[in-house]
């Protein structure tokens, strides 16, 4: 739970408390805001990082330093319903703190979620919580079995007997879990603020999800190094599945509607976020043991649900991503990401190649529009522009990576390596997010470049998860440090109605929040416009066709429709209401942006929508046919070229003087372009992207 970690948040049901204004999504505040729930740093404790006991080795990226300094070592006192593995002979175990604030000196003070009070030394929330320490458990997981570092692996078991005793054992919310802990291992179901379900046992949750990701994957790893906590873990992880049994997955086969559409029912807490986490544990324990029934069943209706919530296409927005909530169409984040990964891996533990449809379309088709925007955002509600964390890049590097590896697609591999160039520099700061030398993530980076320089648990777990990744791949690892920062990005743009002329009866309106209940007003205002007037709408002036997506806030009952015109003519129309049936979402129609039948030519600067109804206008998306990414470093000058074309494209390139230039082409699905001219040396040249797909120039000095 870092200063930018949006999930005080998925507490409730990802974003369910974002009422909050504006583009500043639940609480999470921004990269340079206090930690949710967080009003002050009350007494925190003052400790120094120590320096690591010894240096990197040589060439590797993974450093636990931060992380062990982090770790604590709890007291767990019996308490009814809560227990852990041996509890009489270790009376004691491990668990990282919640945050670290930067200090002027450079050192950092580790602090728990919300005040502390000075009497009891207890923190409104706590000092330690089950996510952190369910992820932290996958971290030291994964560094001892690629490492054999057995450190690593006594941390490991630590943390795994730290989060069971976090799940409740009996009574009516057995195989649940409590969120907070305090310093001295008391527990507190009920933190304040808020957060939903409350009791945090009381009903399955976001955390019970990551806990059975470290079952399955703490399962995997000790079953043979020692079976007697093996199968300890088994156990507990068979508790929580009667409990998600009992829960959502006693709906598998049903389906709520969320705005007219038919959303899975059965997903964790509503999260295809949630319940993809769980699918990564479940992946790794149904490896281990694939005659489990009650596992191999639970990994495959989460799996289908998870892979329902795949939406639209290379033209149509969010452009094939899974979206997290299936109480919102227009809300994708990238914190807890890992759904691709999670399909992906699922695809080749299930044998279920129909999943890896919904990873292959995020991956290769989402995610290059995603970069080409400005990076991995927070968020896009619908609109992008938040703030970047390490729990939102590591999710798109896993995603990349294991959807690669599932697809055989080798261009995933390239948008990997741009993805994880985030943390060496190529950000929006323009300075490293992670330091190899001391293990240390800072928590956030805003659009215009700020830096949240505090360095919690959630985002240091994240950047060790994907420099595990990259030390086990030594030619994606070389790729994604040769790449220290971006130059330039050019793709999907936001302009906001506001900036129009009205003609006729309408009307600008800024609401007290730009929160709707499902997703964010963009700019925090709309136009209104009553039947029969018009918006003109001026647009930068571009030497490139773009796709126009309007963003309309329709409403349930039928309001007729709004044509849009350019200079040239007709782009298309978009319905003003006839959102379809509200369902299970928080806010009667929908914020959603939609496709037009033509593109904007080329040196066009306005477009005019003219309406016979009453509608609500948000802004404009502007999608170029062709984005791009520029990045540099020591592997060179590269250039990302994205399409959202319907055809091939042809662009003139001119190499520089004394270089030559390396292409990669890809298709729609991140595959080799038959008989692509992907001649490495070459002086002089065009570039050709697949519609739909991606290509990769590299400039080399000859």
């Amino acid at each position: 739970m870092t200063h930018t970690d949006v999930r005080s948040k998925a507490r409730t049901k990802p974003l369910a408390i974002a009422v909050a204004a504006s583009m500043l999504l639940v609480g999470a505040g921004t990269a340079s805001a206090a930690p949710a729930g967080r009003t002050g740093t009350g007494a925190a404790p003052s400790l120094t990082a120590p320096v690591p006991a010894a240096p990197v080795e040589s060439g590797a990226l993974t450093n636990t330093a931060h992380l062990d300094f982090l770790m604590e070592t709890v007291p767990l006192t019996p308490v009814a319903g809560h227990t852990t593995y041996k509890l009489d002979e270790m009376p004691s175990a491990q668990a990282p703190w919640t945050y670290a604030d930067k200090k002027a000196d450079g050192s950092y003070g580790r602090v728990g979620g919300g005040d502390l009070d000075p009497a009891t030394g207890h923190w409104t929330q706590g000092a330690y919580n089950a996510d952190d320490i369910a992820r932290t458990a996958v971290v030291y997981l994964r560094h001892w079995q690629q490492t054999g570092d057995t450190a690593s692996k006594e941390r490991a078991f630590q943390t795994l007997r730290s989060l069971t005793f976090l799940q409740t054992t009996e009574g009516p919310n057995a195989g649940n879990v409590v969120l907070w802990q305090q310093e001295d291992g008391s527990l507190t179901p009920s933190a304040r603020p808020v957060e939903l379900p409350d009791p945090s046992d009381s009903a399955e949750s976001y955390w019970l999800a990551r806990t059975v990701w470290a079952l399955g994957e703490g399962y995997l790893a000790f079953q043979d190094e020692d079976p007697e906590f093996a199968g300890f873990l088994q156990d507990r992880l068979h508790l929580a599945l009667g409990s998600l049994n009992q829960q959502s997955l006693a709906k598998y086969g049903t389906y709520d509607t969320a705005d007219g559409v038919k959303v899975p029912a059965w997903l964790i807490a509503g999260g295809a976020d949630a319940s993809a986490e769980a699918v990564l544990g479940l992946s790794s324990y149904v490896t281990s043991v694939p005659g489990d029934e009650l596992a191999a069943t639970a990994l495959d209706r989460l799996s289908e649900g998870v892979a329902a919530m795949s939406s639209g296409s290379a033209g149509q927005w969010p452009f094939g991503a899974i979206m997290p909530w299936n109480k919102s169409r227009t809300l994708w984040h990238a914190w807890g990401g890992m759904a691709p990964a999670a399909v992906a891996t699922a695809s080749e533990v299930l044998d279920r190649p129909g999943l890896l449809q919904a990873a292959v379309k995020d991956t290769a088709q989402f995610t290059p529009q995603l970069l080409a925007a400005g990076g991995p955002d927070n968020a896009w509600s619908p609109a992008p522009g938040e703030a970047q964390i390490a729990y939102g890049v590591d999710s798109r590097v896993q995603s990349l990576v294991a959807t690669a590896r599932a697809a055989d697609a080798p261009g995933l591999l390239d948008l990997a390596a741009v993805a994880a160039g985030w943390f060496f520099g190529a950000n929006p700061s323009g300075a490293p997010a992670y330091n190899p030398a001391t293990g240390t993530a800072i928590d956030g980076i805003e659009p215009d470049g700020r830096v949240n320089p505090n360095s919690g648990a959630e985002s240091t777990i994240h950047a060790l998860l994907t420099m595990l990744a990259l030390d086990a791949d030594p030619a994606l690892k070389a790729a994604a440090v040769g790449i220290n920062r971006t130059e330039s990005t050019h793709g999907l743009s936001v302009v906001e109605a506001e900036s129009g002329t009205i003609t006729g009866e309408g009307a600008l309106v800024r609401p007290a929040s730009a929160w709707t209940g499902e997703a964010n007003l963009s700019g925090g205002a709309y136009v209104d416009l009553k039947a029969g007037a018009s918006l003109d709408i001026p647009l930068p002036a571009a030497d490139q066709a773009h796709n126009i997506y309007p963003i309309v806030n329709r409403g349930i009952a039928p309001s007729g429709s709004t044509a849009w015109t350019s200079a040239k003519g007709p782009l298309g129309t978009t319905e003003n209401g006839g959102a379809g049936v509200q369902g299970i979402t928080d806010a009667p129609g929908i914020l959603f942006p939609y496709s037009l039948k033509r593109a904007l030519s080329a040196g066009l600067t306005a477009v005019v929508g003219t309406t016979d109804g009453n509608v609500s206008l948000d802004a404009l998306l502007l999608q170029p046919e062709i984005s791009t990414v520029s990045v540099s470093g020591a592997g060179g000058d590269s250039t990302l070229y994205v399409s959202a074309a319907r055809s091939t494209t042809v662009q003139d390139v001119d190499v520089p003087e004394g270089f030559s230039m390396v292409r990669r082409q890809y298709d729609s699905a991140g595959q080799p372009v038959a008989a692509a001219k992907n001649d490495a040396g070459a002086r002089s040249g065009q570039v050709t992207v697949a519609p739909g797909g991606f290509t990769m120039v590299t400039f080399r000095a000859r």
